[in-house]
């Protein structure tokens, strides 16, 4: 009964001393994690100060953050168009009167979108079995193509947009190019992520019967990660379409065109406008995907 108690007594001691120690880990990564965000905080400048005059004329000194939210108002108050019950339709026609130039654009955005996804997954697709460690032919393969995935997605859109707009000009081409090397970076890290989750023993099956390399992703891997690929193919999508919004603001195509046009002179119900088209995209495009989703996958089911 003694050595019971003893090791009872031994087993208390041992938890409590794991105990303290995990609360001291604990402490120290919270004040770690509190620190690294104020310095953040204090190096992106939201602890500034600024000059502000006052209605009076005086000039005084205030946080930047809360002397910056009334003009956020002030500016958001701006792209809100004057509607009428009494008159409804004629400030709607108003507030959309380039609605014909707007819907060309919005389907030239929409169809470079569509032509980057189908490259990014393309590219992504067949580069993610070899950048998954669990399925590439070898290590430095693996290393390779991931750090190659690692370089296309970390230039941002607007960079690579930029570069092939110098090569190819202005135009879709510039766009559809610049989001599609970006889709390849980032569905390759997805994809290949997928692939490293997969049941190996179809594929040691295939390879016993004498299957090689190939077949043993056709058969063995493709079944199990089709319906990740399909869900990262259209969330990728919508993120395309928003991205193609976007990098027209440097010539490449789309929306972004009237966007910095709008901006510069200052027409902020046109920027309204131009948001509204895109957010009812989005959520057409988002409602769309989730069935088509809901749908494949319920079929995929079934291969697999």
């Amino acid at each position: 009964m003694s050595d019971l108690s003893q090791a009872i007594h031994g087993f208390e001691t041992e938890y409590a001393k794991t105990r303290k120690k995990a609360r001291r880990l604990q402490v120290a990564s919270t004040l770690l994690f509190a620190g690294a965000v104020l310095f953040s905080a204090y190096v992106g400048g939201f602890f500034g100060f600024t000059d502000v005059t006052l209605p009076s004329g005086e000039r005084v000194s205030m946080p930047k953050l809360w002397a910056g939210l009334p003009r956020l108002g002030e500016y958001l108050e701006k792209t809100i168009p004057t509607l009428r019950l009494t008159s409804l339709g004629p400030d709607l026609t108003e507030w959309f009167w380039r609605w014909e130039t707007w819907l060309r654009l919005l389907g030239e955005t929409i169809l470079i979108a569509y032509a980057a996804t189908v490259l990014g997954v393309a590219g992504g697709f067949l580069l993610s079995f070899l950048a998954a460690r669990n399925l590439s032919p070898g290590r430095w393969l693996s290393i390779l193509v991931r750090r190659y995935l690692e370089i296309i997605r970390t230039v941002p859109e607007l960079v690579w947009a930029l570069i092939f707009v110098f090569c190819f000009g202005v135009g879709p081409l510039a766009g559809m190019l610049a989001i599609g090397v970006h889709a390849t970076g980032s569905l390759g890290k997805l994809y290949s992520e997928a692939n490293e989750n997969i049941d190996m023993r179809p594929l040691d099956g295939i390879k016993a019967s004498g299957g090689n390399w190939f077949q043993q992703m056709r058969y063995g891997a493709v079944p199990q990660v089709i319906p990740n690929v399909i869900s990262y193919t259209l969330l990728r999508f919508e993120i395309n379409v928003r991205s193609s919004s976007i990098i027209g603001y440097v010539g490449a195509g789309g929306l972004g065109q009237e966007i910095r046009t709008a901006m510069s002179l200052q027409e902020y119900t046109d920027l309204s406008a131009l948001f509204v088209i895109i957010l009812v995209s989005v959520i057409i495009i988002d409602f769309l995907s989730e069935k088509l989703r809901h749908r494949i996958i319920g079929l995929s089911e079934h291969w697999t």
